[in-house]
C-alpha cells in the first residue's frame, strides 16, 4: 500500500486532489472517465459519480485513468464499474460519427446496433452524455447543415436537400426550432418575423427583452432597438406589448433577486454543440460556480474546453442561460459580454454577498 500512496504523489493528474475529492463528494457524473479515486484501505478504484459509501479522505488517492489504477495494483469496483466509463464513451463518439455519416437519419435501433448496445439501454447513455437523444443529436445535425447551406446556396429549396432533407416540410419544422425562424426568413434577414422589445431599467443597468412569436429570443443589458435591427435587418421590429412587459418584468426579477424561480417561454437558436452547453448552463445551481473545463465535460466534450467558452459567449439570454456562473479554471472572474463588474455583482448576489 506504500507503493501506492507513493505513486500519487507522482502521477499527473488533469485535476487537482482538492477538485477530484469534491467531485467525489458530489457524485459528480459529468467528471466519469476524467480521472478515477482509489481507496488505499481497500484496494479499490471508482468513478466519481460511484454510489458507494466514502472513504476517510486521507485513504483515498486519485488516478489519470482506470489503466494506472490497475497498474499500480488497485482492482476495479464492482459496484460503478468505472472500466466501462471509457467503452461508453467511445460507444457515444462512435454512434455520433455513424448519425453524421447518414444521408438519411437513422434510426434508434440502427444506432445502438452501430455502437453495439441496446437500444433503450443506448438511449440513456447517448442522452446522458450529451444532453441529447440520438434523434435530437440528428435533427441538431441537420439544421447546423442547413443553416450553412442557407448562407452558401443561391436557393431556399436547394440548401434543404443539400442539408440531407428528403422533403421542406421537414427542414421547415427543425429550422424554427433551432434558427427560430423559417429557412426563407434566416436567409434573408429575419423577413417576416415580428420581434417586439421592451428595454427596463435594473440595478445593473438598462436590460432589453426580445420575444418573438415562440419566446424570448434576447436578453441582454445595454442594447436597444438598433441592435436588434442589426440582427435581424428584414424583421419587423415592433415595442412590446403588455404580455412581453410582464416577461420581462420577471426577467428583471431574476437580476434582482437571483436563485428565484422563473418559468418563460424561450426561443433560442444554436447548434447542437451550443445547445448542449446552454442546457449545462442552466443545469449550474444558483450560488455555484464551474469552470469552462467541467461544462466540457459535462456534455461529453473535454477537449472542447474553448468552444464551450465561446458558446458561452453566443449565449443570447443573459441570466437565464446563466453564462455569469461560469469561470476560468483557476477560479478567476473571466470574461463576461456585459462586463466583468455585472459577472461579479450577479455571483455575489447569488452566494447571498450583500
Amino acid at each position: 500500500m506504500n507503493q501506492m500512496t507513493d505513486l500519487s504523489a507522482s502521477t499527473p493528474l488533469a485535476l487537482d486532489d482538492d477538485a477530484c475529492w469534491d467531485a467525489f463528494l458530489r457524485r459528480d457524473r459529468a467528471m466519469d472517465g476524467r480521472f478515477v479515486g482509489a481507496v488505499l484501505t481497500t484496494g479499490i478504484y471508482c468513478k466519481p459519480s460511484c454510489a458507494a459509501r466514502h472513504p476517510r479522505r486521507e485513504n483515498m488517492i486519485f488516478l489519470p485513468d482506470p489503466a494506472a489504477a490497475r497498474q499500480a495494483g488497485f482492482r476495479a469496483c464492482l459496484r460503478c464499474l468505472p472500466d466501462e466509463v471509457g467503452r461508453d464513451r467511445v460507444a457515444v463518439e462512435a454512434a455520433k460519427a455513424f448519425i453524421a455519416a447518414s444521408e438519411i437519419a437513422p434510426s434508434l435501433e440502427q444506432v445502438a446496433a452501430h455502437a453495439g448496445y441496446a437500444p433503450h439501454h443506448f438511449h440513456r447513455l447517448f442522452k446522458r452524455e450529451t444532453g441529447l437523444t440520438p434523434a435530437a443529436y440528428a435533427r441538431s445535425l441537420r439544421a447546423e447543415r442547413l443553416k450553412a447551406a442557407l448562407e452558401e446556396e443561391g436557393s431556399v429549396t436547394s440548401a434543404i436537400y443539400e442539408a440531407g432533407y428528403n422533403a421542406p416540410s421537414r427542414a421547415y419544422a427543425d429550422a424554427e426550432r433551432h434558427l427560430g425562424m423559417t429557412p426563407s426568413a434566416w436567409k434573408d434577414g429575419g423577413r417576416g418575423v415580428t420581434i417586439r422589445y421592451v428595454v427596463m431599467g435594473s440595478s445593473l443597468g438598462p436590460v432589453l427583452v426580445a420575444a418573438t412569436a415562440k419566446g424570448l429570443c434576447r436578453v441582454s443589458f445595454d442594447e436597444g432597438e438598433d441592435d436588434l435591427r442589426r440582427r435581424f435587418p428584414k424583421a419587423e421590429i415592433l415595442p412590446g406589448d403588455g404580455a412581453l412587459s410582464a416577461l420581462a418584468g420577471q426577467v428583471v426579477q431574476l437580476i434582482e433577486e437571483p436563485g428565484r424561480p422563473v418559468d418563460v417561454p424561450m426561443d433560442v437558436r444554436g447548434t447542437a454543440f451550443q445547445q448542449a452547453v446552454w442546457s449545462a448552463l442552466r443545469a449550474i445551481p444558483a450560488g455555484e460556480t464551474r469552470s469552462y473545463g467541467e461544462i466540457a465535460a459535462a456534455i461529453g466534450r473535454p477537449g472542447a474546453v474553448r468552444a464551450a467558452g465561446t458558446a458561452c459567449g453566443d449565449n443570447g439570454l443573459a441570466v437565464l442561460i446563466p453564462c455569469h456562473r461560469v469561470l476560468r479554471g483557476d477560479g478567476s472572474l473571466g470574461g463576461y459580454a456585459y462586463g466583468v463588474e455585472r459577472k461579479k455583482v450577479l455571483l455575489e448576489r447569488e452566494r447571498g454577498v450583500d
